[in-house]
């Protein structure tokens, strides 16, 4: 038995024991050392889920972790015991139709960690132990901190939403929402080529890492409303957007700067909300949505192994796991916290 962090419901987190599966031939047993809290996370925390979707079980919580390997299954050849590895959540069929057109993401039997959408609950990686199969542990250098091997899940999913964009090389790029799924676009966009990243939010925090990682301008629009203003002429500026807040009022403002034919990509979840299908069509722009990720999660592990990235600076608090309420009081304040994380390490 190990400890794991369970949600009840909304506002009902336990930190409780939880059996530890048995271990397949094709798989290792981890100890988990950081876990990230996401905004589906906050979701169930808060509320109890997110749409349509609710808790109908008790379900651990927790999909971006890290942690060292503790015990290899008899067919394992390429993870030794000692390994330090970044966990990938996604765990697709590999038999339906969507997975044989590599749209893994889209898998119709898909076990992503910490998920209320099947039935049974897909149980979650905030736990002190785990069974992984071994093809999810992805070996990180000595140099990558645990905290930072963790961000591989949130990173994938900004990999992501940069690929459904295509070449960005050369591009003007907007981001607006500069959560760590924003801040992370950022990065992404940077990576892939992009001449410039603007990066809009209403909160000081937040864009303030965000130019650290990259954004070559910032626009705090709560407090600079017509901050966007210069950036509407001639039909528009910006070639791409990446939409990460779930606003309204952020989607509608895009279509206001971005150019004829540009390119949007809705990475932010929220409500039900109204797009102006006439600027839509008028403007003829490709509307794009952006859902998880699966092979992108190799792809951020390397960044992260070869430094071409450091996702340090997004990480605004670690809390050992006994505080595991403080840190999700912490992660549901955007004035202070950015990335917050649970220190499975220092108990």
């Amino acid at each position: 038995m190990s400890l794991a962090l369970i949600i009840h419901s909304a506002k009902d987190l336990r930190l409780e024991e939880y059996a530890l599966e048995p271990m397949g031939t094709r798989q290792v047993r981890v100890q988990v050392r950081a876990g990230g809290i996401c905004g589906s996370d906050m979701h169930y925390f808060q509320h109890g889920g997110f749409g349509t979707v609710r808790i109908k079980q008790p379900m651990v919580l927790g999909h971006e972790v890290s942690g060292v390997v503790t015990a290899v299954g008899a067919a394992v050849k390429d993870l030794g015991l000692g390994t330090r590895v970044s966990i990938s959540p996604s765990r697709p069929c590999g038999q339906c139709h969507y997975c044989q057109k590599a749209q893994h993401n889209h898998c119709l039997n898909m076990r992503f960690y910490g998920s209320a959408m099947p039935w049974p609950h897909i149980q979650g990686a905030f736990r002190q132990e785990m069974v992984i199969d071994a093809a999810q542990a992805y070996p990180v250098h000595a140099h990558v901190s645990d905290a930072q091997a963790a961000m591989a899940e949130p990173f994938s999913v900004a990999l992501h939403a940069v690929s459904r964009a295509g070449s960005l090389m050369g591009k003007r790029v907007l981001v607006t929402g500069c959560g760590p799924i924003g801040c992370l676009t950022v990065v992404a966009a940077a990576l892939a080529g992009a001449s410039e990243v603007v990066a809009t939010d209403i909160t000081d925090q937040t864009l303030a890492r965000a130019k650290t990682v990259g954004a070559t301008t910032v626009v705090n629009t709560a407090t600079h409303p017509q901050g966007l203003e210069a950036y509407k002429a001639q039909k528009g500026y910006f070639d791409v957007m990446f939409e990460a807040s779930g606003s309204e009022v952020a989607i509608k403002a895009g279509f206001e700067v971005l150019k004829p034919r540009g390119i949007f990509v809705q990475v932010g979840t929220g409500g039900e909300v109204t797009i102006p299908l006439n600027v839509l069509v008028a403007k003829e722009f490709d509307f794009r949505g952006s859902f998880r990720f699966h092979e992108e999660f190799a792809q951020a592990v390397e960044l992260m192994n070869q430094r071409r990235v450091d996702l340090t600076p997004l990480i605004s608090h670690s809390v050992p796991l006994k505080n595991y309420l403080d840190a999700f009081k912490l992660a549901g304040d955007r004035h202070q916290a950015m990335k917050v994380q649970i220190d499975f390490a220092n108990e």
